[in-house]
């Protein structure tokens, strides 16, 4: 049995944190786990916690980081990831970074390696117009995408300066090829 491997993937919205997360958890065995899918499963089926996002989400507001964390700490108790996890799109503010560290000492693990992919920001803003024209997402604008970017870089820079602290910030070019991209993650990963 390989060691477990504990991943969190960063990365800018349009940088295709998405489909290297699933590419790289198939490759390594381990689920990838969305915070945003959670949510929207949970909103679709109409649980409790989908109720209660939905109302946090329509009201513009953000959810709190109490109750990602729960449903993160749910997660990460299933079986499926007792060997190891990706994690997409958590943590996103240091009071998550805190709370998943916490959630992984009283288990006894910690993080292995945290992959940021790092892309061109107008290239990036190219991909998501043209996503938006053929999806049709009118609200997809330049403007909007930009500032997308720019809040991400705003949240998410204290979170990359942390885990380079902590010397597990593996940074992978996420420019090219899908293949290509997942190739370089996966060599980039420290080895068990």
């Amino acid at each position: 049995m390989p060691a477990p491997t504990r991943l969190i993937i960063l990365g800018p919205p349009g940088a295709g944190k998405g489909t290297q997360a699933a590419r790289i958890a198939e490759r390594l065995s381990i689920p990838a786990i969305s915070t945003g899918d959670i949510f929207r499963s949970n909103i679709k089926n109409e649980t409790e916690l989908g109720l209660k996002v939905k109302d946090i989400l329509a009201s513009g507001g953000y959810v709190p980081d109490e109750v990602t964390n729960e449903i993160v700490e749910d997660r990460l108790s299933w079986d499926d990831a007792t060997h190891g996890f990706l994690l997409d799109g958590y943590p996103r503010t240091s009071g998550q970074v805190e709370a998943l560290d916490a959630m992984l000492a009283k288990h006894g693990h910690a993080l292995d390696a945290v992959i940021e992919l790092v892309v061109d920001e107008d290239a990036v803003v190219g991909r998501l117009l043209k996503r938006a024209e053929i999806e049709g997402r009118a609200d997809d604008t330049e403007e909007v995408i930009r500032e997308r970017q720019a809040i991400y870089r705003k949240e998410t820079a204290p979170l990359a300066a942390h885990y380079q602290l902590a010397g597990l910030l593996v940074q992978v070019d996420g420019m090219g090829e899908v293949d290509e991209v997942t190739d370089r993650v996966i060599a980039a990963l420290p080895q068990h």
